[in-house]
């Protein structure tokens, strides 16, 4: 007998945005069951927050269907409160009204709503500080509050998108493990829990079953199970062969994760294919823009020329240890150095290539002019931002109007997160300024490339 009980279900969703027909998400199916803890794993641009949203009625999918119960799902999904990676917190409410808050679209006497809201705030770990206001808080603090008030409207499944990423290191592993002990004790008042997340140490400490996300567009790799809580916050063998084998995966991006399962030493994981895994991909229409990595000139400079500077090419393993940088963070960036032409990823290792040796042994004023070339010649947005000012009799451009140009492609969250990165590296390439206050671009009439 299956005593299974299916909460949520995506079905063959797929999720394109305005008239760009190339999907963010494609072909993916996922089910959610009670007591299941499961974390979406991938890089930048693969659809993890996109399907997050779906599952929560926040988005319509463009085809396929999510289930509730098995009832089809049309609004926003009940079941469900989120976790967001900010913190969201109203600055004029102390910290009880900000829990509160959550509560507000039920009906309750005031006196029921104070005991919900002092229980959820009790529960995790924020009894004292009921008349707090967040600008009197930690990071860690508001994170808290966060929980508390996604907590308090107890609902059936808790969502939580990369909720430890605006955490120092040490905040994140403390908040980490007390929300794996409020799990494993079963107090929270939640039969299911989906993280998004990058960080691959992460998704191996909480996560009950781990689906590792591919991008371009964005589709479910493989499925793999976690570990036995036993053995997921000590060093254990089977830890250290979990981490070792998704980190495998995610290095190895073009290459058939079902094969790797294979060939690893992990004890026979079940693993679940997807229905692209083993197959080549079809040929993929051109997107208009890349997916431009949340990645800052500062990082994909410093690394080129470290690089540069032990000899050309570095094992990602190494790299991370000797930079002290999680691996998810630093493929982000090995990512960027990809899309500018600097470097590659070959069997795990970024080897630079010609021009990036190049770039990481110029003086300023060249290294400016290379990246300045390679800009141009291989990121699509910079490229159309640089000719729609050219062509403009002002050489001048409103942001919002590339920014609507971005949601033809992207959600209007990601799109402004497109435009930001790409005004970063569009100014250290002296393609162009930017004004906030006016919200205008303007060409860089020195630089002006010919």
């Amino acid at each position: 007998m299956n005593d299974t009980v299916s909460l949520l279900e995506a079905r063959d969703v797929m999720k394109y945005f305005g008239d760009d027909r190339r999907p963010v998400l494609e072909h993916v199916s996922v089910e959610l069951n009670q007591g299941e803890f499961v974390a979406l794993l991938g890089p930048s641009g693969s659809g993890k927050s996109t399907l997050l949203r779906i599952l929560a009625g926040l988005m319509k999918p463009s085809s396929g269907d999510v289930r509730v119960h098995g009832a089809p799902l049309d609004g926003p999904n009940p079941n469900v409160a989120i976790v967001f990676q900010s913190f969201a917190l109203f600055p004029w409410l102390d910290v009880l009204q900000n829990v509160e808050l959550g509560l507000l679209s039920i009906e309750m006497s005031d006196d029921d709503r104070r005991q919900r809201a002092v229980k959820a705030i009790d529960l995790i770990g924020l009894d004292g500080f009921e008349e707090a206001f967040p600008i009197e808080l930690s990071g860690g603090m508001k994170q808290r509050v966060g929980f508390a008030r996604a907590l308090v409207v107890q609902p059936e499944v808790l969502f939580m998108d990369e909720p430890f990423s605006a955490l120092d290191v040490l905040t994140a592993e403390n908040l980490r493990t007390e929300l794996q002990d409020l799990w494993l004790a079963k107090t929270m008042p939640t039969k299911a829990v989906v993280m998004v997340t990058h960080n691959i140490d992460e998704a191996v400490s909480l996560a009950d079953r781990i689906l590792v996300f591919g991008a371009n567009p964005g589709h479910i790799r493989v499925e793999l199970k976690g570990l036995p809580p036993s053995d997921r916050t000590t060093k254990s063998a089977a830890r250290a062969r979990l981490v070792e084998l998704i980190y495998r995966i995610m290095t190895n991006p073009d290459d058939d994760a079902m094969a790797i399962v294979e060939h690893s030493q992990l004890d026979r994981p079940r693993a679940v294919a997807s229905p692209r895994a083993g197959r080549r991909p079809a040929p993929a229409r051109a997107r208009r823009y890349q997916v431009l990595p949340d990645v800052g000139i500062d990082d994909v400079t410093g690394l080129v020329q470290y690089i540069g500077g032990i000899g050309g090419h570095a094992a990602v393993h190494d790299l991370s240890r000797d930079l002290q940088m999680r691996t998810d963070d630093l493929l982000s960036i090995v990512e960027a150095t990809n899309l500018l032409g600097f470097g590659a990823l070959q069997d795990r290792q970024v080897v630079l290539t010609p021009i990036g040796t190049r770039f990481a042994d110029s003086e300023l004023d060249e290294e400016k002019a290379i990246f300045r070339a390679q800009a141009l010649d291989h990121i699509a947005l910079l490229h159309h931002i640089v000719r729609d000012l050219e062509t403009t009799p002002t050489h001048t451009l409103e942001a919002e109007r590339v920014i609507d140009q971005l949601e033809h492609s992207f959600s209007g969250e990601e799109a402004r997160r497109q435009f930001e990165t790409a005004v970063d590296w569009g100014r250290y390439a002296e393609l162009f300024t930017y004004d906030d206050s006016s919200g205008e671009l303007t060409l860089d009439e020195e630089h002006r490339p010919t």
